[in-house]
């Protein structure tokens, strides 16, 4: 935890009050949730999915 303080107090939010930090941290960490979160379900259903790469408007066949 010292260490996390330490970067924390090192970083460009180091100078915002504790509640702006946890703020920071918290909207931080839900995108990396759901991250990780949209890549298991990816993961698990890969066999179901599709993907077309091609051009919008034709381009070259």
């Amino acid at each position: 935890m010292q260490i996390l303080n330490e970067i924390i107090r090192q970083s460009a939010i180091g100078a915002l009050s504790k509640w702006y930090q946890s703020a920071v941290l918290l909207v931080f960490s839900s995108i990396v949730a759901m991250l990780f979160t949209m890549l298991v379900v990816l993961l698990t259903n890969a066999t179901s999915i599709s993907a077309n790469f091609s051009y919008l408007f034709g381009g070259i066949v």
